[in-house]
């Protein structure tokens, strides 16, 4: 039996807040809230199931709700067929509770073969049937969150993809309610720096159209030579494809029960279903800086301590989107036939500054350290580009050559 001094504290503060979440868990088993109840007996099709948000939407849909299936549209990847992706899939912890209490949610988990790059989302004529027969609510999440990836494939994932799947959800016959996951930062250009970006629809800097053409017909490499001038006043080609596709939902969706679910950075959980759950292969950016520093592998960051920060926990977002796909039905069957767009993040109501964060992150990891960190925890952070080189290399190179020489002499490989 561990003694109290090999207990992780991390993982006894995590145990202590799941004990609180019971009662929780419990209410939400009752099923009795009118959201709930528009999820019972309903069928779902999510695409981006697999991926971070996804995980922890299919999870909370089969716990909180009475859902009858959900459809998720897998791509075979990395050699991997679509079964194998789904059995992996289930392995996360973020399973783990229904696992228990409800070890048959498996039977209603189907799994479609498709990619959302491609022509009708890659699925065959059997399957698009049988989903456009019996799919009441669709959930498009899947996207590219690449910030570098080349512009071609941005806009045939996240242009291309985003009119495809609103090509499926027009075929629906039984739909109810579409929901179309954007970012809060598709309009974060350079001449809004400082502004108010709204929950409206803004001018796309481009024909959704003329993009998908041309991704298309031109070549990757000419393609990626003219993106600079595409792009523009947008940081990246994630900003600005997902800024074309929101008109791409304007104009194909305006007769369709659909809204906008716009989150800013998604970082671990805060609750459900459980405290601080991240998808393993999601670690990075605002989640990698945090667990990076906590167990001591991250010591240099470049950020500007005064930049506000828009975090949101992947939690609170998905609970936004099950309520929005409800609220729009509700909304459409009593003549409202708007497109209604919710923006997700803390900046607004609970901003968050780098330095602040850094500040109590820092605080968090002394009291919460854990006996797997590989160094002492703490961070350097500077704004000042000379000053971050000459911390990456005493803090992160140096101790690498060090360490590599030692393995080197003792005969171990070096990492």
């Amino acid at each position: 039996m561990a003694t109290k001094e090999e207990i992780d504290p991390a993982q006894a503060f995590e145990a202590n807040l799941i004990s609180k979440n019971n009662a929780m868990h419990e209410l939400s088993a009752r099923g009795d809230s009118a959201v709930q109840q528009f999820y019972c007996g309903a069928t779902v099709f999510v695409t981006g199931g697999s991926g971070f948000l996804g995980k922890q939407l299919v999870e909370k849909l089969f716990r909180a709700t009475k859902v009858a299936k959900i459809f998720i549209l897998l791509r075979p990847k990395k050699g991997k067929q679509m079964l194998e992706r789904l059995q992996e899939m289930l392995q996360d912890p973020v399973f783990n509770i229904l696992k228990d209490t409800q070890p048959d949610f498996v039977d209603k988990l189907v799994p479609i073969a498709g990619d959302v790059a491609d022509m009708k989302l890659g699925i065959s004529d059997k399957d698009w049937d049988t989903i456009t027969e019996e799919t009441e609510i669709i959930m498009h999440m899947a996207a590219t969150t690449r910030f570098d990836e080349p512009l071609k494939v941005a806009a045939l994932i996240n242009v291309r993809g985003a009119r495809e799947a609103l090509l499926l959800g027009k075929a629906c016959k039984k739909l109810k309610s579409y929901v179309h996951v954007s970012t809060a930062y598709a309009h974060a250009c350079d001449f809004r720096i400082n502004g108010d970006v709204l929950e409206d629809f803004y001018k796309s800097p481009i024909d959704p159209e003329a993009l998908i053409k041309l991704a298309e017909t031109t070549d990757e490499d000419r393609l990626n030579k003219i993106s600079d001038t595409l792009i523009k006043n947008w940081p990246n080609t994630y900003s600005f494809a997902k800024a074309v596709a929101e008109e791409t939902v304007k104009t194909l969706g305006a007769d369709m029960p659909l809204c906008v679910v716009r989150p800013a950075i998604v970082v671990p959980t805060k609750r459900e279903p459980t405290p601080g759950w991240v998808d393993i292969s999601n670690v990075y950016g605002a989640s990698g800086t945090m667990a990076g520093s906590g167990m001591g592998l991250m010591h240099a960051l470049f950020t500007n301590n005064e930049t506000c920060v828009g975090l949101i926990p992947v939690d609170y977002v998905n609970n936004t989107t099950i309520t929005a796909a409800y609220e729009t039905a509700k909304r459409v069957a009593a003549g409202d036939n708007s497109i209604k767009i919710y923006t997700v993040t803390g900046s607004t109501r609970n901003p968050a500054k780098w330095g602040k964060l850094h500040e109590h992150i820092s605080n968090e990891i002394r009291r919460y350290m854990s006996p797997a960190a590989v160094f002492y925890g703490f961070a350097w952070h500077t704004n000042n580009p000379i000053i971050f080189w000459i911390y990456s290399w005493i803090l992160h190179l140096i101790p690498a050559y060090v360490i590599d020489a030692v393995c080197f002499v003792i005969g171990k490989p070096r990492r």
